[in-house]
């Protein structure tokens, strides 16, 4: 086999190197090269490829070779810092998770009614350090017996995402390790792949405080997007209306986000108490709109406190709040699964899911909501899908995810930044090949109504 040329040489070698080969540090790691690649000895120009590897050093694929003959994996360690999580793990090339450390924004900003970013960036700034480290002892590595450095790059907010990209920066320059950049979304996707054997392609549903998306995953890197919110994410819209509603004075959700504190007193409402329409439900495509419910709730929120005589910045809660709530989330519930339906019609029409592998993920913060995951299941099932949900914790934001995607690229020999320096954050990224027209252009109709489960 002639060896292949350029930095993929390099990628290929290295990978190899860390899998198969338990040498020990006398050997040479360019006479690794040509016993990888069958290349004579005259035949490699030494000097044209050292340059190559610039960023892994000879001293550094010993030490690597070392590790794997030690321990016979691949470590990344993953850093996550897009929203109000500051998270790191170590996950190997099984899948496990060796460590893992979270720091949870969630009280702060609930004393702040949402998430302020500057907040936010000052609380991932002052905890990143402990974060990360926390991860490699609970490993019981050093950074140097890593393998990769992957650190959330886009989406997300932008004071957040400069934190975590710069800290993974310096961790990069420290130990001379490579650095995977990654896609939160694709990140959430790609979870699911740690806990089961999920085969591309699969269809993708990722409800999150930032997002709400439907895509196909046909591989790393490789999505489908079939459609997404025009305006506002589930995720955000539930806490706005629990904070409407004024939810973090009643005492069962004082603690809790909006969207949990939305869930609980659901259970307790009648959901057909109040009649609210389903957005886009004339729309035949994928994509989601929540600002016009959301505008909606409100207004009920404002006649029942206007009947009930309650002044609108005091604390008191209507006595409804238990409908209101179960009412507004089964709405959002319907609108989901319309869509889930239409997305699932579209890929049966295109052929795009073989019947063999008929898989949905679903993920994001959202997704931990059983209610709308039993809804969701419904649909599922009325198609023969199997529905993958990895568990709650992995749900949220979570370092697991960051360091996992940076696995799937690393097994490929994928995606590694070649200039580390040169990454940059994006706040805003689509994630993968914009399907939205050609959905709306095969006109599906999702009929009969997949009703709710009771």
């Amino acid at each position: 086999m002639a060896a292949p040329k350029g930095i993929e040489m390099c990628r290929k070698c290295f990978l190899q190197i860390v899998q198969k080969y338990p040498f020990t540090c006398s050997i040479s790691s360019n006479v690794l090269v040509r016993r990888l690649h069958k290349v004579p000895k005259k035949r490699l120009n030494v000097l044209r490829y050292r340059p190559k590897v610039a960023s892994f050093e000879k001293a550094q694929i010993r030490t690597f070779a070392d590790d794997a003959d030690r321990k016979s994996r691949l470590l990344v360690l993953g850093i996550e810092t897009s929203c109000d999580e500051t998270g790191a793990a170590v996950v190997d090339d099984r899948g496990a998770v060796i460590g893992e450390a979270l720091h949870s924004q969630k009280l702060v900003h609930l004393k702040h009614g949402g998430i302020v970013p500057t907040v936010a960036q000052q609380l991932h700034r002052d905890h990143i350090e402990d974060v990360v480290q926390g991860a490699l002892d609970g490993a019981g590595l050093r950074l140097q017996d890593v393998t990769a450095i992957a650190a959330t790059v886009k989406p997300g907010l932008a004071l957040c995402l400069q934190i975590g990209v710069e800290y993974a920066k310096k961790l990069v320059r420290q130990s001379g390790k490579p650095f995977i950049p990654v896609h939160h979304m694709e990140a959430h996707a790609l979870t699911a792949r740690m806990m089961e054997n999920i085969e591309f392609p699969f269809l993708v549903f990722l409800l999150s405080g930032g997002h709400c998306l439907l895509a196909v995953a046909r591989g790393v890197g490789d999505f489908l997007l079939l459609g997404s919110t025009t305006d506002e994410a589930p995720g955000v819209v539930f806490d706005q209306v629990a904070r409407k509603l004024k939810l973090k004075h009643h005492p069962a959700c004082s603690t809790l986000s909006g969207g949990q504190a939305i869930e609980v007193l659901a259970s307790r409402g009648d959901s057909q108490a109040f009649k609210l329409t389903v957005p886009m439900a004339r729309y035949a495509n994928c994509d989601f709109s929540f600002a016009g419910h959301k505008n909606q709730t409100y207004r009920l929120i404002d006649k029942k406190e206007k009947e009930e005589g309650i002044p609108a910045e005091s604390d008191q809660i209507v006595s409804c709040v238990n409908d209101i709530a179960a009412s507004f989330q089964k709405t959002s519930t319907q609108h989901l699964m319309q869509r889930l339906h239409r997305a699932i019609l579209y890929c049966q029409q295109r052929h795009i899911i073989p019947e063999h592998n008929k898989t949905l993920v679903l993920s994001g913060g959202v997704a931990s909501n059983m209610y709308i995951r039993r809804s969701l299941q419904a649909v599922t099932d009325r198609f023969g899908y199997r529905l993958v949900c990895p568990p709650p914790r992995l749900c949220t934001d979570n370092g697991v995810m960051i360091a996992w995607a940076g696995m799937e690229w690393l097994k490929e020999g994928r995606g590694i930044a070649e200039d580390p320096e040169a990454v940059e954050f994006q706040p805003r990224c689509p994630l993968g090949v914009d399907m939205s027209t050609d959905v709306l252009n095969a006109g599906i109709k999702t009929t009969p109504k997949i009703r709710i489960p009771t």
